[in-house]
């Protein structure tokens, strides 16, 4: 493992993220996963779905 990466854990585990951040953070994971799983479902809006240009050399 990176070092950066163990010197970045001991900082979070000594100050870590305030609650607001945290509920910030698992808010956006939730509308994420929502999103998709409406659109698994197949009631996402066509018009809301992005379409490929093809590419022209």
């Amino acid at each position: 493992m990176d070092p950066r990466w163990l010197m970045r854990m001991s900082q979070w585990a000594r100050n870590p993220p305030s609650t607001k951040r945290v509920i910030v953070v698992f808010a956006i994971i939730a509308v994420a996963l929502a999103i998709g799983l409406i659109e698994w479902l197949g009631y996402w809006p066509d018009w809301a779905t992005a379409e490929r240009i093809p590419r022209r050399f």
